[in-house]
C-alpha cells in the first residue's frame, strides 16, 4: 500500500461513523408525546409511537378528551425541566429526526411513558416495551382509561380503522375518535373553543363570541388547535384573548 492510500485510509478510520454516534444531551423542548428537540437536533423517542397533538381519546364516561395534547403534557411535567441523554441509533426516521433511546435521572423515559398509558409499544420496531404496555392496559393507565385508535392507525384512519381500550364505546365513538383536535372544522359541536399562537409565542383562546373569532383560520400549520371548555384551554397554558 503506498503512502498516500495509506493516509486516506487512516484519514476515513479516523471519522465518526453513525453507528458510533455521540449521546445528545440537554433539557428539550417537548413537541409531542413521543419528539422532542434538544439544541438543534430533532430527536423520535425510538421504540414507541405516542398519539399526535391533536388526536382525541374517550374517557371512561365516553367523553372526549384530547389525549395526544395529554401525553405531551405528562411528559413535560415530569420530565421537561430535567436534562436528558439521548442514545442515538444508526437510522433517522422517514422525517429525518434521529431516533434514540433517552433517559433522565437514570429513568428510561420511553419506559416511563408506555407503562403510565401514554404511548404504546412499538412491536414491530421492538418488543422492549411490550410488558408495560400490558401493565398500563391492565391498569387502565392514561389512554387505557377509555377508547382510542393506535397512533400508528389514527395517522391512516378510516371508518374501518380498529377501536382500543378498556370500556366499550359507545355507539358514536368512532365518529368521534376520527376526528382531530387541530383540523380546520370542529370535531364536534361541543368543541368549538378556537385556540391560537401570537407574534409573542402564547397561546391565545378565543370564544364564539370573541370579536377575532371569525377571523382565527384553523391550521394544523399554524399551530391552532380546538378546545372543548374554557378549563381545557386554560389547562393547556392558554389565555383568553384580551380584545
Amino acid at each position: 500500500m503506498n503512502f498516500s492510500r495509506l493516509l486516506s485510509t487512516l484519514l476515513l478510520l479516523s471519522l465518526p461513523t453513525v453507528a458510533q454516534a455521540a449521546d445528545i444531551t440537554g433539557v428539550p423542548k417537548i413537541r409531542e408525546g413521543d419528539y422532542v428537540q434538544i439544541g438543534n437536533h430533532r430527536i423520535r423517542l425510538g421504540g414507541i409511537d405516542a398519539p399526535s397533538a391533536d388526536q382525541l381519546c374517550l374517557n371512561t364516561k365516553g367523553e372526549r378528551w384530547t389525549c395526544g395534547a395529554a401525553a405531551r403534557d405528562e411528559l413535560t411535567k415530569r420530565f421537561g425541566a430535567k436534562s436528558w441523554t439521548c442514545h442515538t441509533r444508526p437510522v433517522a426516521d422517514r422525517r429525518g429526526r434521529v431516533v434514540a433511546r433517552c433517559e433522565a435521572d437514570g429513568e428510561d423515559i420511553q419506559k416511563w411513558l408506555v407503562s403510565n398509558g401514554w404511548a404504546l409499544a412499538l412491536t414491530r420496531i421492538s418488543r422492549d416495551y411490550e410488558a408495560d404496555e400490558k401493565a398500563a392496559r391492565e391498569a387502565k393507565a392514561g389512554m387505557w382509561q377509555g377508547a382510542f385508535i393506535a397512533p400508528w392507525d389514527w395517522r391512516i384512519r378510516n371508518k374501518k380503522t380498529a377501536i382500543l381500550g378498556a370500556v366499550t364505546p359507545p355507539e358514536n365513538a368512532k365518529a368521534i375518535l376520527l376526528a382531530s383536535a387541530s383540523g380546520p372544522v370542529a370535531p364536534s359541536p361541543d368543541c368549538t373553543i378556537k385556540g391560537n399562537v401570537n407574534r409573542s409565542g402564547e397561546c391565545i383562546y378565543h370564544q364564539p363570541t370573541s370579536r377575532w373569532y371569525a377571523k382565527i383560520e384553523m391550521k394544523i400549520s399554524k399551530g391552532t388547535r380546538w378546545f372543548c371548555s374554557v378549563e381545557e384551554a386554560e389547562a393547556a397554558g392558554c389565555r383568553e384573548t384580551r380584545r
